[in-house]
């Protein structure tokens, strides 16, 4: 996905944020660098994902799996007709989507049975395929370097109170390859460097894809039936 960002000028939402832009402390850097791991330990974390896009927003509610990099939730669509509506289930290759004219504000624990059709995750030209790829990558199996973070432009941006958490305010480094990138991706860290809110510019989109923790609770990821490939194998 990092192809597809640009740096992000915006200062976010969730209470006003104090204090000028500064370099990461040492601190703080840990908490950045840490931050994608704690996803991987907790395994999965419950999301909403917010998509923008010029015929309307779409929100997917879901879960998360940071194990085995698979998604699975509930696609609303606002401002736009409801042809998008349905169950949706991701991993880093493959979408499988289940349309639904009445879709439920939460997704049902067990995917339904039948009804799934599948197609490859796309690198390039969907906004919405972008941030379900963007979601996926909030989690890794070890923690980041946090002394390269701070060299290559992570910065601190203030501290705000986002659904009752206090929260650092913090901007990503410069994507690999790509210079001049530094505060594409924004993060609303908690002290011990729990992830709440991450904010990406993408290129495409005049708005921000929004990704939200701990709207709702964490439902495991079940792989959806008759699909021709899994990660759960």
């Amino acid at each position: 996905a990092a192809a597809f960002l640009i740096a992000d000028s915006g200062n976010g939402s969730g209470g006003g944020s104090g204090g000028d832009p500064r370099p990461l402390t040492s601190d703080e850097a840990g908490r950045l660098a840490l931050t994608r791991f704690l996803n991987y330990q907790a395994r999965g974390r419950a999301v909403t994902v917010t998509v923008p896009g010029t015929g309307g927003t779409l929100t997917v509610t879901g879960s998360v799996d940071y194990r085995r990099k698979a998604g699975y939730g509930v696609v609303h669509g606002t401002g736009r007709d409801k042809s998008s509506d349905g169950l949706i289930q991701w991993t880093p290759a493959s979408v499988r989507v289940l349309p639904m004219a009445n879709a439920p504000a939460q997704a049902p624990a067990s995917p339904p049975r039948s009804g799934w059709y599948e197609r490859p995750l796309l690198s390039a030209g969907s906004t919405l395929d972008t941030s379900l790829s963007i979601a996926l990558g909030l989690g890794g199996d070890r923690p980041d370097n946090a002394q390269l973070l701070s060299q290559n432009g992570a910065s601190w941006q203030g501290r705000e109170q986002l659904d009752g958490h206090r929260v650092d305010v913090m901007t990503g480094p410069s994507s690999p390859g790509h210079s001049g990138t530094a505060g594409t991706v924004r993060y609303w860290l908690g002290s011990d460097g729990t992830m709440y809110r991450v904010r990406v510019s993408v290129r495409s989109q005049p708005e921000p894809v929004v990704i939200d923790f701990d709207t709702h609770q964490y439902v495991p990821v079940e792989p959806a039936p008759g699909t021709a490939t899994s990660p759960f194998k």
